[in-house]
Order: structure tokens, then C-alpha cells, then sequence
């Protein structure tokens, strides 16, 4: 393909040489010109491993030239690829300027241009960029309609400084954000040969699945390290102990745990939590991330309530409360706090669990649940259907499989508030509120 790429830093320079090297014709743009100039005589314009090399390999085949000029770039190439800064502004917000200001000169360039031309956003945006910002400077800059005349899609890199080729070459996915398929499909073009998923998904996704990573990125970086503060502090070698964490590849490192959802519970994690901040401290150790998971598990359970009370309906009927289906386990679940937060608040609350059998309750298990809820007997029902007969909204605490019916099984009065991802928002519409999705 005949490719401009727009902006010649990290990014930009990576990915001209990168599909350059691939057979793709590259037009390098950007308004600095001693980077042009370094484009144009086959030199890296930032120090990357390799870089040098490919791109004195791209001039030298024909296959790689700069330009200031716009015009020039977007009526000699078929797709546009921006990966314009987006610097942090003082109070922590995107500052998209070069973002916009790219959008308007090639919706200006293109105004000129045969329908058909591709922009493929790289830079890394919050979602409802791409729709907020770019589409709307791309069409009041070439009067031209986003879908007919040109197509837009997102398309998030994924490169670490000093492996960036090597990332490049093989990527953990490729990533399409697209309204339109055949805009998706001719992006895909772009990556023939390289092994690695492609994701075809919507433009918000796109934006946000970038923030997603980097993120996680920075927190494990951060768990890490207050981990090994700890080790450090009581005499134990904080490598041996992440690389044991590190072969849990069942829950440690995986998608466990990862699916946003309620709030966490149960015997462990809410104890050792507290026993590790608490042995922080005794150490005088400062853990602010290990700190803030209990606030952050909270503010869950703060959310849900907030939900429910905002519906506005008194009776509520609450469909699993132990913390996990198939248990009778209800030690700080947070399904029990949620349903002490109602009951407080004057709701008329029916709960139903068939996992959970008061009588057969013993020790701790059942000190916490009269100490939540003294008068738990009395709202307790027997069936799933007594429970939905008296409930204006219902609450599905866990994902027994019994649950799986209850969104076909409601009136056109009753809301459905799904703290488990059971699902039911084609069934219900409006009237199917997920926690977090």
C-alpha cells in the first residue's frame, strides 16, 4: 500500500521503517524539519536497536521519503497513519492538539481527493476521542462525510522502547477499531505476514483496551515492588518469591480474576489483605497500593448500593448471597454487606440461596451472619420464585447456573440488577443494569 505517516517520532519513525522493510510505500510527515531531512538521508530520527539499519535500507530502495508538505503526503498515498503526541497537560488530561491539528490538515488535503482515502489513528486516546474529536475535525475541514468520502479507525500499538521492532514483528494482537469492516479489513492489510491475533472491534474498545494494558502494566510494576519492600523488611528473597507467584499461570497470570464484576469476598482475601497492610506498617513501611485494594473493594460495594437505591423501588429480592455460587461460605461477602446497607436504609428485602442452610451453618460462618443480619430468618425464602414474587428489583449476587433464567422469567415491572454478569440485557433492555458494564 501507499502509506503517510504522520508524526516522525518513536512510534512513527518505528512503524515507516517497519512496513517500509514489509514492501509498503512510506511518506513520512511531520513539521519538524531536521526530521524530514534525517527520513530523507535513511537516519533514525530516535535511537532505537535496528532502526538505523532499516531505515537506510527503506531510502535506499525507493520505498521511503519525507515531506512537511500534507498535500503531497495524502494525494501520493492511499492510507494515513497519525501517531502524533498526546503529552500530559499539568492537571493530568490529554493534550490533543497535535491530534486535532493533524485531523484538520489532512481533512483539508483530502477535500481535494477522490472519496476513499483511510486515516488510521495510532496515537494513544481516551475513548471518544477518535469520535469527539478527529471525525468531527476531519469533516469540518474537508466538508465530507466520515463513512462515505473517508473512513477512520483505531489502531493502538503496543511497542516498548528498546524491542520496538522486535514488538512490531511480533505483537501480542493487532488491535482494529472500525465502524466500517472494509476500513478494518484494508487496515488488516497493513500487518500481512505478522503473526500475531487480529481483534477487529469498536472504536471505543480500541481506545480504551491501550489504557487497559499500561495501566495493569503500572500497577504490577507497583505490586511488585511494595511486594519485595515487605520481603526486603522480614529477611526473604523478594525474586524467588515472584518467580513461585510467576508459575501460577491458573490464576497469578491469567484472566482470572480480571473480568470486571462485584465486589471481592470470602474467608482469604479480605483477611490477608488486612494482614499484610497491617504487617506493613509494622515495618514502617509505606504500601499505597496494598492499602488502597480493602477502600477499593469498598467503594464496589458502595456503587452496587447506590445503584439499587437510585431505582427508587422498596422491595428488592436478592438472588445468591453467599460470595460464590455452590458455597455456603457468607464470611465478609460482600453480597451480606450490600444487603446490611439496604436493610438500613428502610428497603424490603427478601434474600434466596439455595447453597445456604442456616441450621447447617457452624462456627465462624455462622457468628458472622447473626452479627450482619440477626433477624436473617426472616427474610429468607425457601424458592427462586417466592423470592421474584416479591421483588420490584432484583439483585443477582452470584452466578448459581439457576440464575441463568431469571431475566426471561421477569414482568415488564421488575429491574434487574446483575452483580454476576448472568446477562439479560437483550431480553430486559432498559430495565437490565450490569454493575460495571
Amino acid at each position: 500500500m501507499r502509506v503517510s505517516v504522520f508524526g516522525l517520532g518513536y512510534v512513527g519513525a518505528v512503524s515507516a521503517a517497519c512496513l517500509a522493510r514489509n514492501g509498503h510505500a512510506i511518506i513520512g510527515v511531520d513539521t519538524n524539519l531536521s526530521k524530514v531531512q534525517s527520513f530523507n538521508a535513511g537516519q533514525a530520527p530516535v535511537v532505537e536497536t535496528g532502526l538505523d539499519e532499516l531505515m537506510a535500507a527503506g531510502v535506499n530502495s525507493g520505498r521511503i521519503r519525507a515531506t512537511s508538505s500534507v498535500e503531497d503526503a495524502i494525494h501520493n498515498s492511499e492510507a494515513s497513519i497519525v501517531c502524533v503526541g498526546t503529552p500530559s497537560r499539568a492537571n493530568g488530561s490529554l493534550n490533543l492538539d497535535a491530534v486535532e491539528t493533524v485531523s484538520s490538515q489532512i481533512g483539508k488535503a483530502i477535500a481535494g481527493k477522490k472519496p476513499g482515502h483511510l486515516i488510521v489513528l495510532r496515537s494513544t486516546v481516551l475513548p471518544g476521542t477518535v469520535r469527539g474529536t478527529v471525525l468531527p475535525a476531519l469533516e469540518r475541514s474537508s466538508g465530507r462525510k466520515a463513512g462515505e468520502h473517508f473512513s477512520v479507525v483505531h489502531n493502538p500499538e503496543f511497542l516498548r522502547e528498546g524491542s520496538a521492532i522486535r514488538d512490531f514483528d511480533r505483537p501480542p494482537m493487532t488491535v482494529i477499531g472500525a465502524d466500517q469492516p472494509t476500513a478494518a479489513a484494508m487496515t488488516a492489510q497493513l500487518y500481512d505476514g505478522i503473526e500475531a491475533p487480529l481483534i477487529a472491534t469498536s472504536i471505543e474498545t480500541s481506545e480504551m483496551v491501550k489504557y487497559a494494558d499500561n495501566v495493569w502494566h503500572a500497577l504490577k510494576v507497583c505490586f511488585g515492588n511494595e511486594i519485595g519492600n515487605v520481603c526486603k523488611a522480614v529477611g526473604v528473597d523478594s525474586h524467588e518469591v515472584m518467580d513461585i507467584f510467576c508459575r501460577d499461570t491458573k490464576l497469578n497470570i491469567s484472566p482470572v480474576y480480571l473480568k470486571p464484576g462485584f465486589a471481592f469476598g470470602g474467608s482469604c482475601l479480605p483477611k490477608d489483605t488486612r494482614a499484610i497492610v497491617h504487617l506493613g506498617k509494622s515495618l514502617d513501611l509505606a504500601l499505597p497500593v496494598l492499602s488502597a485494594i480493602l477502600p477499593s473493594n469498598e467503594v464496589q460495594i458502595e456503587r452496587a448500593a447506590k445503584r439499587i437505591m437510585a431505582l427508587k423501588r422498596r422491595r428488592i429480592a436478592v438472588l445468591g448471597f453467599a460470595f460464590k455460587a455452590g458455597t455456603d461460605d457468607l464470611r465478609e461477602s460482600p453480597q451480606i454487606e450490600l444487603i446490611e446497607r439496604l436493610i438500613g436504609k428502610g428497603f424490603d428485602l427478601r434474600l434466596y440461596d439455595q447453597s445456604v442452610n442456616l441450621a447447617a451453618l457452624t462456627g465462624a460462618n455462622k457468628d458472622y451472619i447473626r452479627n450482619a443480619i440477626p433477624h436473617i430468618n426472616s427474610i429468607m425464602v425457601d424458592s427462586i420464585e417466592e423470592a421474584l414474587a416479591h421483588g420490584d428489583v432484583i439483585v443477582i449476587g452470584n452466578n448459581a447456573v439457576e440464575f441463568a433464567s431469571v431475566p426471561s422469567r421477569l414482568d415488564e415491572r421488575q429491574i434487574l440488577v446483575d452483580l454476576a454478569g448472568i446477562g439479560g440485557k437483550d431480553t430486559l433492555g432498559d430495565r437490565y443494569d450490569g454493575i460495571n458494564w
